[in-house]
This record gives C-alpha cells, sequence and structure tokens, in this order.
C-alpha cells in the first residue's frame, strides 16, 4: 500500500520527512510531493526527484497519503485551500503540534481517516521517535500509516491525550539532550581535549547509551551500575552532578515545557 504522498508544508520537520523517505527507499522520489510557498529553500530536494510547488490542492489531487506539516497558526487556512480535494479515499496526517484532530475534522467536515503523529527532527535520518494517534481509520490504514513512520524510527501509537506530554518527551527531547551534549563537550574541552574531538567522544557516548538501552531493554540505572565502582570517579561525578540538580532541573524543565503547551 506504498501510495503518492503529499506533504503540505516544506519547513523543517516537512522537508525532514521528505528527506528520511527518500532515504530510507520506501517510495519513489517521484512519489512524493511537497509543497511551500517559497519554492527556493526546497530546491535541492526537487534536484533528487521530489516533486515541489506552491499549489496545495494540486498535490493532495495526485496523492493518496497528506501530511500536514505547518505551523498551528497555519492550519485552517492550509487546510480550506486543500479540503475541497480530499476524499474518503484519502488518508490526512497531522504533524502540527498543538492542533487536535477534531479541531481538524471541524474545518475539513469531511469523513476520512485523519491520524496525528508527533516525530522529531531525527527523521532526516531515520532516527524518528513518533508518537501516533487516530481516529475513523481501518486496522489496514493504520498499519499503513504505522508502517510509512517505521521506516523513519521508531513509532508508539498512543492516546490523543497524551500527545502535548509526547511533544516534550519526543520532539523538545532532542534539544534537551543536545544541551547535554554541548555541556559535556565544554567539559571535555576544560579537561583537555579539542572541540571537534570532545563533540565526537560526546556525541557517540550518549548514541551508544541510547543504543544499550533500546537493544538490551534495561533500564538507565542497570546501566549506570555497570560503569561505576566504589569509590570511582564515576559516581563521584554523578553525585556531584545530582547536588547540583542535574535530575531536579531536568524534570523541572520537562514539566515547564508541558506547561507552556497546555496553558500557553
Amino acid at each position: 500500500m506504498k501510495n503518492k504522498i503529499a506533504i503540505i508544508g516544506g519547513g523543517n520537520l516537512g522537508s525532514a520527512i521528505a528527506e528520511g523517505l527518500l532515504k530510507s527507499k520506501y517510495c519513489k522520489a517521484g512519489d512524493i510531493h511537497l509543497t511551500k510557498r517559497n519554492t527556493t529553500t526546497i530546491k535541492e530536494l526537487a534536484t533528487r526527484g521530489i516533486k515541489t510547488g506552491s499549489d496545495n490542492a494540486a498535490a493532495v489531487k495526485q496523492s493518496q497519503l497528506v501530511i500536514l506539516a505547518v505551523k498551528p497558526y497555519q492550519v485552517s487556512e492550509v487546510l480550506n485551500s486543500f479540503k475541497k480535494e480530499l476524499t474518503p479515499d484519502h488518508i490526512l496526517v497531522s504533524v502540527v503540534t498543538g492542533v487536535f484532530i477534531k479541531d481538524i475534522v471541524e474545518i475539513i467536515k469531511k469523513k476520512l481517516p485523519v491520524f496525528r503523529a508527533m516525530p522529531n527532527t531525527a527523521i532526516a535520518i531515520q532516527e524518528s521517535m513518533t508518537c501516533i494517534s487516530v481516529t475513523n481509520a481501518t486496522e489496514k490504514q493504520t498499519a499503513y500509516v504505522k508502517e510509512l513512520f517505521s521506516v523513519l524510527g521508531k513509532v508508539v501509537i498512543i492516546n490523543e491525550n497524551l500527545m502535548d506530554a509526547a511533544t516534550v518527551l519526543g520532539a523538545c527531547g532532542t534539544a534537551y539532550a543536545m544541551r547535554y551534549i554541548r555541556a559535556n563537550i565544554q567539559g571535555g574541552i576544560e579537561i583537555g581535549f579539542d572541540a571537534v574531538t570532545a563533540n565526537l567522544i560526546a556525541a557517540q557516548t550518549v548514541k551508544g547509551a541510547a543504543d544499550l538501552l533500546l537493544q538490551h531493554g534495561t533500564h538507565p540505572e542497570q546501566e549506570i551500575d555497570k560503569v561505576t565502582t566504589p569509590k570511582g570517579c564515576t559516581i563521584a561525578g554523578l553525585n556531584e552532578m545530582e547536588h547540583r540538580g542535574f535530575s531536579s532541573s531536568l524534570i523541572k524543565g520537562i514539566s515547564t515545557s508541558f506547561n507552556k503547551i497546555v496553558k500557553g
């Protein structure tokens, strides 16, 4: 069930999805239609065979799966630009932060499968964590959308009332991880490494730590125990970080981001 795909919105996330689909070879480049008002910023993808343009209605008319990847304030205007082209055979997937499925249905006023997905920018390298909610879809349609995002990383189906929390943990979480890596690099420079070497060591160490959890299915504390020895340097450093509020500040940051989404 590999149909033609319209990605409405060629910003960072929309372009990243197109890039990920292209790299994964999930579908042919010509089966992807990416739209943006100003197409100059997506010229590079066009040179690789992806259809590009600014006509949303035309892109939707030529596709079966429609991925809405615009800013929240643009949703109503953009949906109205192509809703006449939507048929019961279309599958609509929104990756817009903070916009509920019911809001989308209210605008399009048509009965068709509507999904809400929250990937992160690692989708461009097929390493996204994507959370998906769904309404009015068959098992086959749900399996299709899940399969598509599975070639771009890990996927989990969740209730929509958890989508804001998923945004913070999975999307904002990329920035949190980057900030930790940046601090790790700065520490590495302080103890003697040049910036390039510190960057490599810090990034690969975090990647390896994450892969340990994903591949072994273990809890972080189990992996921490393997590298902490009595009176050792690792436990000394961890304890100092905790004294300085490492875990509590991270948890507070997650909570603050969540409240920002919920309360505005």
